[in-house]
This record gives structure tokens, sequence and C-alpha cells, in this order.
């Protein structure tokens, strides 16, 4: 990382918004009391990254409940003429 003239760190890289998302973030940062805009952005990002992580969860947790719903099936017929239940 670079510095500037007078030896204090770049700011960031500028993002480019359009008005009505700038007021959005205003009203959002006064709403939360947020010390900044990049406060609110910040938090956005933390929420979607959370929300992006739970829906890669949930794929993997139907992808296995499937996997170990056939297996589970399946040891269950095995099991199934040696019971002492009656069958249904």
């Amino acid at each position: 990382m670079g510095y500037t003239s007078d030896r204090t760190p770049p700011m960031g890289k500028p993002l480019m918004l359009r008005e009505d998302d700038d007021r959005r973030i205003e009203r959002l940062k006064t709403r939360l009391g947020a010390p900044s805009k990049v406060a609110v952005v910040r938090s956005a990002l933390d929420l979607l990254e959370k929300q992006a992580e739970r829906a890669e969860r949930v794929v993997r947790w139907r992808r296995a409940a499937r996997v170990a719903a056939a297996s589970s099936a399946e040891v269950l017929r095995d099991f199934q003429p040696h019971s002492r239940l009656p069958a249904r």
C-alpha cells in the first residue's frame, strides 16, 4: 500500500452511487445511528454474506439429507422382513 505526499494512507476506492441510493444510505445511517455511510454499507455487506453462507449451507444440508434418506430407506427395507411388528 502506498502513501500520499503527507505520509497518510490513501483513501479507499471511490464508489459511484445514484442519487436515490445515496439518499437511502443517508436515511439508514440516521435510522441505525451509524457513524458513516461506509458503516452502513459494511453492515449491509455483512448481512448479505451471512445470507449467502446460509443459503449455501441449506443446499449442502438438502443434498446430505437426500443421500441419507436413500441409505436409510434401504436399511429399513433390509430389516423389514425380520421385524416382529406386523407390516402395515
